[in-house]
């Protein structure tokens, strides 16, 4: 692709306040017009906008970007010229993967630094906490040279714990990744020092979907994650809270039915990989291969307690006409607080509340065997 096609194609890329989805929709209304409008065209010839569907805001955006042209022609050419290759999302070596997982919401320019072949090369994702305990770097490490004897490439988002334990298992045993980067390409200094070798061995590509001098912000970290996942065929979580990057992107993954494999944690590990098993996603032990979990085996350990526990509340219910909440505190040997109780008693399905001479008593549902002065609220 022309120089000239580039600079537009960043430009484009590049407009304020426009959904990603939204850039995409535009040309594509362009490549379906007979005759097809070219992107030189979509921004010098204002006379085709109101054909393309442009609304009034993005026909004023489309202008203040023509302003920018200048700029952003210069911005390419110290990107050719520093080696960096910029892949429009019509380019051939654009990856197929993405645009398959991401279809409107794919980038509509990657910036890459490496071996550009790497982008349609079989891959899996290591996903997993920056703050992630030895059991999940374990099982990183494991995933990351499987990868390797397999010739796959590990797509790692660079970030501190898994992703970068994914990285550098993948390269110590000469293996093959593809980092995607939290901000501009061209901001990846130390980075592409530390792995430069890698890069030029072929073995390490770097890219970016963002503006090529923009730093590094939180912002983009959780933009990247969808790319992450959008570049693999499998998705391998080491470790996931219950919010978070790594959370959301499993369960967007699991409504598009992408294969995404979740370690199953040990006893007392604090982490939700059960709950990402129960919702869908594929147990796997350490090593990365699927094991069968029975429903008990499922379930969390807090799951495991409510259920310990409300079965012993029904056993004490079930034996008595009624109780407060500080008798069942008492019989079950609890140190809760008697509001902790009646929260807990309020929420079972199988409880009811009663009031007998201005005091509050918990009972089974069915249970009417009431005092001759006792009164149901």
């Amino acid at each position: 692709m022309i120089k000239q096609e580039l600079t537009y194609w960043v430009t484009l890329a590049l407009i304020p306040k426009m959904w990603t989805k939204r850039k995409n929709e535009i040309y594509v209304n362009c490549f379906k017009h007979n005759p097809q409008i070219s992107i030189i065209e979509l921004f010098e010839d204002s006379s085709i906008w109101e054909e393309v569907g442009l609304n009034e805001i993005e026909k004023i955006q489309f202008e203040e970007s023509r302003a920018q042209l200048a700029n952003n022609s210069f911005l390419v050419d110290e990107l050719m010229a520093q080696g960096y290759d910029i892949l429009p999302i019509t380019h051939e070596d654009y990856p197929k993967l993405l645009k398959e997982n991401l279809k409107f919401n794919a980038p509509t320019v990657i910036y890459t630094k490496g071996n550009i072949s790497l982008l349609q090369e079989p891959s899996i994702a290591i996903v997993g906490s920056r703050s992630a305990n030895v059991k999940s770097l374990s099982f990183t490490d494991n995933i990351a040279k499987n990868a390797t004897k397999n010739n796959k490439v590990v797509v790692s988002g660079f970030a501190k714990g898994v992703d970068r334990q994914a990285l550098d298992s993948a390269v110590e045993t000469n293996g093959k990744s593809i980092i995607v980067l939290p901000q501009g390409i061209m901001t990846f200094g130390s980075g592409f020092k530390q792995y430069f070798k890698h890069i030029v061995q072929g073995r390490v590509l770097v890219m970016s979907t963002f503006a090529p001098k923009a730093p590094w912000s939180v912002e983009f970290a959780m933009a990247r994650n969808p790319i992450i996942y959008g570049m693999a065929s499998e998705i391998f979580v080491a470790q996931s809270d219950e919010k978070g990057g790594t959370w959301s992107g499993v369960i967007d993954g699991l409504r598009k039915n992408r294969l995404i494999y979740v370690r199953y944690p040990e006893k007392n590990e604090k982490n939700a990989n059960l709950l990402l098993i129960q919702k869908g996603a594929s147990a796997v032990d350490v090593t990365g291969n699927i094991i069968s979990l029975s429903p008990e085996e499922q379930k969390t350990p807090e799951q495991l307690n409510k259920e310990k526990l409300d079965s012993e509340l029904i056993t004490i219910l079930n034996s008595v006409e009624k109780l407060s909440a500080k008798e069942v505190i008492t019989r079950l040997h609890l140190s809760w607080k008697d509001d902790k109780m009646k929260r807990y008693l309020n929420n079972m399905e199988q409880v009811e509340k009663i009031k007998v001479r201005n005091r509050i008593y918990y009972r089974l549902k069915g249970n009417t065997q009431l005092g001759l002065f006792d009164g149901q609220i």
